[in-house]
């Protein structure tokens, strides 16, 4: 298992228009900022992107930002930089990381794109904390230092079933963040405006769910170290039709790899299950590290957080209000429990890869005995492995590589 050996991943063509989508969205992003000739509001990933849409707000996801801080293995040198500050290292390195970048004025967009020399600026900071409480901090933050508005909405944690009691309340804040936002905006929601968003967002949203889904073929067309690429427009252009042109193009593609029997990889043998965050700065070595192994990291939890099957352009708050409170992050145990066994099934999966990453509690549930109690359900083998989204020095490449190795060893001899 240690021989050298020839590793040979299919790359997906239409990662290049993907590749063109960013490119064009941080292009028109900068533009607006230079020019101020368009409003831009800033909005966590799993914010309501679609009422500043319904606004006319350009809209920047600054997670995208530290995640490319994460892959150019920036964040290393920028993370003490806020640690200086006084943010915490046990806290998000997604925080860290930007705000480090930005008090050094660096920036991998002016690496990435030509002509762009950092983040564009905001004329208001829109938060939800249904992905954690820092994304308020982070804000917050940028809010002081640009001196424009923060408004945010605040969820349910640990939920169980989604009711109408959580729905309510998730639905009023969102409409009580509202008036604020057209103060910045200096014109009212259009509501028409705002459905459509809603309903481009669920198109999307179906889009990105059979993409993935296409993973259930054998073998996968597309593995998780593609889709945390690919995953670009379900994140930043939901609410838009160019991310459902996107989708489009990446979806015929992969059925055409399922129709003529084509593999992300070769030989696959072993089907894997990653839950939690991706090592960032670790893709391209993670993916090889398996793919050498002949097995395959073909599902994730992770690139299904932007799967919105709830959203409905005729009852866009209430729907927005159950889609957004839905997420696997804010669920209990017991719904992600069956979630992951659900998923586990449907892709016919041989083991589960669990990232402990130490500054992203929310998504590590390996910490209170969910891997045991899956093992013990399903008889489908887990590895935990200790990293971080951002932070390298809590990573060990070699005790991951010894890890992972045995841990497919295992699974050989369970074959």
């Amino acid at each position: 298992m240690n021989e050298e050996k020839k590793i040979n991943i299919r790359r997906l063509k239409t990662a290049r228009d993907m590749g063109k989508f960013m490119a064009d969205y941080y292009y028109e992003l900068d533009e607006a900022s230079k020019s101020g000739k368009q409003k831009i509001a800033w909005c966590t990933s799993v914010g309501p992107a679609e009422i500043l849409r319904g606004m006319g707000f350009l809209t920047y996801f600054p997670e995208t930002h530290s995640a490319m801080l994460g892959t150019t293995r920036m964040a290393v040198d920028l993370i003490p930089k806020a640690n200086a500050m006084g943010y915490s290292p046990e806290i998000c390195s997604y925080l860290t990381a930007d705000i480090g970048a930005f008090v050094e004025g660096v920036s991998p967009l002016s690496r990435a794109f030509k002509g762009i020399e950092g983040v564009p600026k905001p004329d208001v900071l829109v938060f939800n904390t249904n992905q954690c409480r820092d994304v308020q901090d982070w804000f917050a933050w940028y809010g002081e230092k640009f001196n424009v508005p923060v408004v945010g909405v605040h969820t349910y944690r640990g939920v169980k079933d989604v009711t109408p009691s959580h729905i309510t309340s998730i639905a009023r804040q969102m409409e009580n963040i509202v008036e604020p936002l057209e103060k910045v905006a200096g014109r009212k929601l259009d509501m028409e405006e705002f459905k459509h968003a809603v309903g481009l967002s669920r198109e999307c949203s179906d889009l990105w769910e059979k993409c993935l889904a296409a993973a259930s073929a054998k073998p996968s067309p597309i593995s998780f170290f593609d889709a945390t690429t690919l995953m670009g427009p379900a994140v930043v252009g939901r609410g838009t039709q160019k991310a459902i042109d996107a989708y489009n193009l990446l979806l015929e593609e992969l059925e055409e790899r399922v129709a003529e029997g084509i593999g992300t990889i070769d030989h696959e043998q072993h089907r894997i299950y990653w839950e939690g965050m991706p090592v960032w700065g670790r893709l391209s070595m993670h993916s090889k590290l398996f793919a050498a192994l002949n097995a395959n990291v073909i599902a994730s939890t992770y690139c299904s957080s932007w799967i919105f099957s709830a959203l409905d352009p005729d009852d866009p708050f209430n729907s927005m209000a159950r889609a957004y409170t839905e997420l696997f992050i804010v669920r209990s145990d017991e719904y992600k429990e069956q979630y992951i066994k659900d998923k586990l099934d449907f892709f016919n999966i041989d083991g589960v890869v669990y990232h402990d990453a130490k500054t992203c509690p929310n998504n590590s549930n390996c910490r209170y005995g969910m891997p045991q109690r899956l093992e013990d359900e399903t008889h489908i083998p887990s590895l935990t492995i200790n990293g971080d989204l951002n932070d390298l020095r809590l990573l060990s490449d070699e005790q991951t590589k010894t890890n992972v190795e045995a841990f497919i060893e295992q699974l050989e001899e369970n074959r």
